[in-house]
């Protein structure tokens, strides 16, 4: 018996966001100011998993934060938004991790100290969580050097259990972007355009996504404001965007996987769970950090009423 919809296997951690930056980032002891910064909860895995708990959905969350200071600021921020941090274990000698996200142009810079993220590994993950949990999800692979060896066979147990799977890599401070046999125990890959191309070294995101998708997996790219795209079974699918005035759009990704899985574990076809992405990523934009403007159902389901009362 499942008793969460999604159980997330990743990072968190808190999310220092200052910018817009007017000029390049200066040394040399120069003071700069900018027009905003928070703090607020990072790391893909937690937005990810506040963004699902926001949409309903009865989320547990999996990994390593410090016993310190940051590290109950984000089991504080996922209690808050409903998800369960039962798994979320303190690590006695690690810091939690802290990133500082600088941003300019539309464009942004991210600086992160692993601490605990180093020594998250498949033990973190409680094997009746795993079993109780209709999808398993997990992020940010390139940064658990100690889970990634491990994770095929996690998620090759999830689905043992019955249970559908999903990756989203993000970036590759390494630059080797390696993923073995990873996507042979993925349903869906969830990459941006420009990690898509990383992961192949294809010139473009629709090649890169069928190319992937030929090892296993629905591959979804996320398209920034043109929308997003799915490969499955040789057969492409794509959904545009939404008009938003975006504020911020740190944790948008993350945002549309929480929209995207709500829809496929509702049931929707692939086309319609890519619309539910694309509206939680939009919604995300609109407020500073990844979790302050995300999405409801209700909103989401205005939006696709919006967009079949269009197609009418």
């Amino acid at each position: 018996m499942h008793r969460f919809d999604l159980l997330v296997v990743g990072d968190a951690n808190p999310d220092v966001i200052i910018g817009p930056l007017r000029t390049d980032l200066a040394f040399g002891q120069r003071e700069q100011l900018a027009d905003s910064g928070v703090l607020t909860l990072g790391g893909s895995g937690a937005i990810t998993a506040a963004g699902a708990a926001r949409l309903g959905l009865k989320v547990a969350f999996a990994g390593r934060v410090g016993d310190d200071a940051g590290g109950r600021f984000v089991r504080d921020a996922l209690d808050e938004r409903g998800v369960d941090t039962s798994a979320l274990r303190i690590d006695p000698s690690l810091p939690t991790p802290l990133t500082t996200v600088l941003t300019r142009d539309g464009d942004r810079a991210i600086v992160t100290a692993p601490g605990t993220l180093a020594a998250i590994g498949a033990g973190d993950v409680p094997p009746e969580l795993l079993a109780a949990s209709r999808h398993v999800h997990s992020s940010s692979c390139f940064l658990l050097p100690k889970l990634a060896p491990s994770l095929p066979g996690l998620l090759r147990a999830a689905r043992g259990h019955g249970a559908t799977t999903s990756v989203d890599t993000n970036d590759d401070p390494a630059g080797r972007w390696e993923v073995g046999d990873l996507l042979s125990e993925t349903d869906f890959l969830l990459p941006n355009a420009a990690e898509a191309r990383r992961l192949t070294g294809a010139a473009g995101a629709w090649e890169a996504a069928t190319l992937l998708a030929a090892r296993g997996p629905a591959v979804v790219v996320k398209d920034g404001a043109a929308g997003a795209f799915a490969c499955r079974d040789g057969e492409l699918t794509t959904t545009p965007g939404i008009p938003v005035t975006a504020v911020d759009t740190v944790g948008a990704g993350d945002s549309f996987n929480a929209g995207f899985l709500a829809g496929v574990l509702a049931g929707l076809p692939l086309g319609t769970a890519l619309r539910c992405g694309v509206v939680c990523g939009g919604f995300s934009v609109r407020a500073r950090g990844g979790t302050a403007g995300q999405a409801t159902w209700d909103d989401v389901l205005v939006h696709l009423e919006r967009t079949e009362s269009d197609h009418a």
